[in-house]
């Protein structure tokens, strides 16, 4: 059965048939920035450079059939925009660093695609947690609904299509930093394989938190537009969609055993839905992968001190007590026990490679939660919605956020460089 286009991709047909104007949707796009309650969405926001930014979007694109022309995207504050700082969700680097003198090189993709970006998103600090609080520029709450935190890193990002102030978001994915919020906002979301980034060399002006497990990607409203932002922002072009009868391998066992009730329905609804489209489901149990924090947090930490330490002068105060504390631990790691560690990453990696051997995707909760309250006590939850992010981050594997409503989105997983196969089946879901 033909279904209406997405009301992006219905934008996207407007803008190229000229039915509309960049200028035009980014003043209605404009007028819902920074619509929850804290007022903090963006960071940074200038409305009369987007302004600027969508006429010259016209102008020089009209008649370039650029993939993301005149479409209204934010921009995580960890990446350069020129004539703005970058202050990764710290007062400190907000008070450090000077206007960015040249694009990052997601910016300057971004601009050369013809997107036209709103601003730049809030963070939790330096990217460096899953929660969205963050104590320098107040917790990300959001805009539906503002007894609820977005989640984390890509907080802002999240609210930015939530509140449509941009159609898309760029994030960036450490240990869940898309994935998360995107589900607990019901939003879709797109983390790229981990190559994707480093081959396309779009961390240039961009500031890392762990080379090791660092890639990005893109929230969004519709699985079907998945493979328009992915040629966007990676050129990569569209796969053919696989046959609907994959091989599905759903999570099972043990690990799932803290899933609340809202996730543990969406993930029995979506291994229904996934059946009756054609899926074969199988079940693949990965008790292991409770092994998964111990090898990710002291490399992530590791990276994350020695990325940071020559501006703070290896005194990490600076930053909010959980942050510095974990950039403290980095740098006391020895280089012996990290090389230990990346010798067990390997190791886990390959294990998680070989489910593939027997299933085309793997399905899982995105987080054990649907809900994060604002103000609650929140010290325990990034370790609990870790477990279900990081096997992934260490495997480096593409995900895409399948959105359901009431938060509870589930991780759709491929093989590493699958992304576009990955992408092109996404698109067939509801």
């Amino acid at each position: 059965m033909s279904r209406e286009p997405s009301p992006l991709a219905k934008l996207h047909q407007e803008l190229f048939a000229g039915d509309t104007t960049p200028q035009h949707v980014a003043a209605e796009a404009l007028q819902n920035g920074n619509q929850n309650a804290g007022r903090n969405v963006y960071l940074a926001l200038d409305r009369e450079w987007t302004r600027r930014e969508a006429a010259h979007v016209e102008q020089a694109f009209r008649a370039a059939e650029k993939p993301l022309f005149g479409l209204p995207v934010s921009l995580k504050d960890c990446f350069d925009l020129q004539g703005f700082k970058t202050t990764a969700g710290t007062k400190f680097y907000a008070e450090k660093n000077q206007n960015a003198s040249a694009d990052s090189a997601v910016a300057a993709r971004l601009r050369g695609q013809g997107a036209v970006i709103t601003g730049k998103t809030h963070l939790h600090p330096l990217a460096y947690g899953i929660t969205g609080e963050n104590r320098d520029f107040g917790d990300c709450a959001q805009p539906s609904d503002a007894s609820l935190l977005t989640g984390g890193s890509t907080s802002g990002g999240a609210a930015s299509v939530q509140e449509g102030s941009a159609v898309a978001a760029i994030g960036t994915d450490t240990g869940g930093s898309i994935r998360v919020p995107a589900a607990l906002c019901g939003l879709a979301g797109y983390r790229a394989s981990i190559e994707l980034a480093r081959e396309q060399k779009l961390w240039s002006g961009g500031v890392h938190l762990s080379q090791t497990f660092d890639t990005l990607g893109w929230i969004f409203r519709d699985l079907r537009d998945g493979p328009l932002l992915a040629e966007g922002l990676f050129g990569l072009k569209a796969a053919a969609v696989p046959s609907p009868r994959v091989r599905v391998g759903a999570l099972d066992g043990n690990f799932l055993r803290d899933c609340d009730a809202c996730v543990q329905r969406a993930f029995a609804t979506s291994k229904d839905r996934l059946a009756t489209a054609g899926a074969g489901i199988g079940a693949f149990e990965a008790d292991y992968w409770d092994q998964g924090l111990s090898i990710y947090a002291p490399i992530q930490a590791s990276e994350a001190a020695a990325i940071h330490a020559p501006h703070t002068g290896g005194d990490f105060s600076c930053f909010p007590p959980p942050i510095g504390e974990r950039l403290a631990w980095g740098a006391s790691l020895s280089s012996e026990e990290i090389q230990r560690q990346r010798k067990r990453h390997a190791e886990f990696r390959l294990r998680v490679d070989q489910l593939f051997d027997q299933h085309d995707f793997l399905l899982l909760p995105c987080s054990p939660f649907s809900q994060l309250q604002a103000g609650a006590d929140h010290s325990e939850t990034r370790m609990k919605i870790l477990r279900y992010t990081v096997p992934m981050s260490l495997a480096g594997t593409p995900v895409v956020t399948l959105p359901f409503a009431g938060g509870a989105g589930m991780q759709l997983v491929a093989p590493r460089g699958a992304d576009a196969k990955l992408l092109a089946y996404a698109a067939t879901l509801d």
